[in-house]
C-alpha cells in the first residue's frame, strides 16, 4: 500500500489545510484527526472560567475574572458564562471577627448546653415526683430527719445539764475561789461548757437546714406545677380531639 507522507515544505495554514494535506494517508491521517477531535472536546468540556461580582463599601458595583479584593470584608457572587450564580462567597474575616465569631460559637454552645441539662434536670424531676403527693411526702421526710437529728442534739443538751449540775455541787466548794479547785474538776466544767456550746450551734444549725429544706422543697414545687401543667395539657388536648374525630 502507497503511504503519503507531508514533507517539511508544506506549508499548512488552516485546519482544513491540514485536512487536505492529510487526506489519503489513512493511518496517519486518522491518527492527526482523532488528536485534533481529543483536543476539540477538551477545550469545549473545559468549564468556562467565572465571573466574579459584588458591591463594593462605596456602593460601587465591579466585576471581575478573580475574586475581588475591594469586597473581601462583603458577600461575593461568582457567575457562569450565562449569568446565572455559581456560588456565593462569604466575606473573608479579619482575625478579630474570626475570634470574635469563635467566641459567640462557644457561648452558643454552652447555652444548648444549658439547655439540654435543664431539660435532663425536669425530666428528672418529673419522674422523681410524678404528683404532689409524692413530692409533699419527701419533703415531709425529710423535715422528719432534720427533727430527729435536733431531737438527738437536745437529748444530748439535757445530759450535759445534769452533768453540769454535779459539777456545779463540787465547786460550791470553792466558790469564792474558783482556781482552787482541784484541775480535774475545771478540765470538767470547761468541757460541759464547750459541749453545751457546741451542740446550742448544731441546734441553730440544724433550724436553718429546716428553713433551706423548705426553701429548696417550695422552689421545686414552683418548677413542678409547670412541668405538671405542660404535661396534662397535651393529653387534654388528645382526648378532646377524639370526640370530634368521631363524629
Amino acid at each position: 500500500m502507497k503511504g503519503c507522507w507531508p514533507t517539511a515544505s508544506v506549508t499548512v495554514s488552516t485546519k482544513d489545510d491540514a485536512l487536505k494535506v492529510l487526506c489519503g494517508c489513512s493511518t496517519v491521517a486518522g491518527l492527526l484527526l482523532a488528536t485534533l477531535g481529543l483536543a476539540a472536546s477538551a477545550q469545549q468540556g473545559a468549564p468556562a472560567a467565572g465571573i466574579y461580582s459584588c458591591v463594593d463599601k462605596n456602593g460601587r458595583r465591579l466585576t471581575s475574572d478573580r475574586p475581588i479584593p475591594e469586597c473581601i470584608d462583603r458577600e461575593q457572587r461568582e457567575l457562569g458564562p450565562t449569568g446565572t450564580v455559581r456560588r456565593v462567597i462569604g466575606p473573608t474575616l479579619t482575625e478579630h471577627e474570626r475570634e470574635a465569631l469563635e467566641v459567640q460559637r462557644r457561648k452558643d454552645m454552652e447555652e444548648r448546653n444549658r439547655i439540654a441539662e435543664e431539660r435532663r434536670r425536669e425530666r428528672v424531676l418529673l419522674a422523681r415526683y410524678p404528683d404532689k403527693a409524692a413530692h409533699d411526702a419527701e419533703r415531709a421526710a425529710a423535715i422528719t430527719h432534720v427533727d430527729e437529728v435536733t431531737a438527738t442534739a437536745k437529748k444530748r443538751i439535757a445530759e450535759l445539764q445534769e452533768r453540769r449540775k454535779k459539777i456545779d455541787v463540787e465547786m460550791e466548794f470553792y466558790r469564792k475561789d474558783p482556781v482552787k479547785a482541784p484541775m480535774n474538776l475545771q478540765r470538767q466544767l470547761l468541757e460541759n461548757t464547750e459541749d453545751m456550746a457546741e451542740q446550742q450551734r448544731f441546734i441553730a444549725g440544724q433550724d436553718q437546714e429546716k428553713r433551706r429544706v423548705h426553701q429548696r422543697f417550695d422552689a421545686e414545687l414552683v418548677q413542678l406545677k409547670e412541668l405538671w401543667a405542660g404535661r396534662v395539657a397535651p393529653a387534654q388536648a388528645a382526648n378532646a380531639t377524639v370526640p370530634a374525630a368521631s363524629r
